[in-house]
């Protein structure tokens, strides 16, 4: 069975405290520390990239869960690879060759990862799923932090799951104590959030609430 991990998403810590800000999402439950990469292109904002994940490596042994959402990640999973990332997931939506790239991760001895768009299919993952370690299911459109969660992409999830049971499935934007249990029902297992685990009076209560939730549901089923 899967278990529960729970993925704070740094997009919304402080950048000028990113070490200490990994540190404390560690020291308070989190499982991965979630990177959203963006390059302005394929996403309308621009984030942070290989430089910054090679200065924070040394200074954490969290599972960086590295998120690109970029034009051609192909030109890019050498510089992560070496940067200390440990999971490398790309879009579906970016790449003419999912299968090539994911050899490509795979042969640098990180995890692969791939993600879909709320308006993707699911699909088009079933033929690569049993390459990937974590499919990635936005529940936003990705870009930005702080969107509503859109639930209509739970059928997703449910058909993933359903078809991979072993599979980690992540789930990604708007993920909040008010919807946690629909995306655990559904099937997801990773859970990233970012303003309601960072804005929250308790960051460590929201994390615990998530797990609990996950894990209740599956004691359930």
């Amino acid at each position: 069975m899967v278990t529960a991990k729970i993925a704070p998403s740094l997009l919304s810590g402080d950048f000028a405290r990113l070490a200490e800000e990994c540190e404390r999402m560690l020291d308070l439950g989190a499982d991965y520390l979630h990177m959203d990469v963006m390059d302005g292109h394929f996403v309308p904002n621009l984030t942070l990239g290989a430089p910054i994940i090679k200065s924070l490596r040394p200074h954490t042994k969290g599972f960086l869960d590295c998120h690109l959402m970029v034009s051609k990640p192909e030109q890019w999973v050498d510089d992560f690879a070496s940067a200390g990332a440990d999971l490398f997931c790309f879009h579906y939506e970016a790449t003419e060759d999912p299968a090539a790239l994911i050899e490509k991760i795979r042969a640098k001895g990180i995890k692969a990862g791939m993600a879909i768009k709320p308006k993707t299919p699911a699909d088009v993952v079933y033929k690569f799923a049993p390459t990937l370690d974590q499919v990635l299911v936005m529940t936003v459109e990705p870009g930005f932090g702080g969107q509503s969660f859109m639930p209509e992409c739970m059928d997703k999830v449910r058909d993933l799951r359903s078809r991979f049971p072993e599979l980690d499935i992540e789930v990604d934007g708007g993920l909040a104590p008010e919807n946690i249990e629909v995306a655990a029902k559904a099937g997801a297992n990773v859970i990233v959030a970012g303003s309601s685990i960072f804005k929250a009076s308790s960051p460590e209560s929201v994390i615990s609430l998530f797990r609990k939730t996950i894990q209740d549901v599956q004691a359930a089923a």
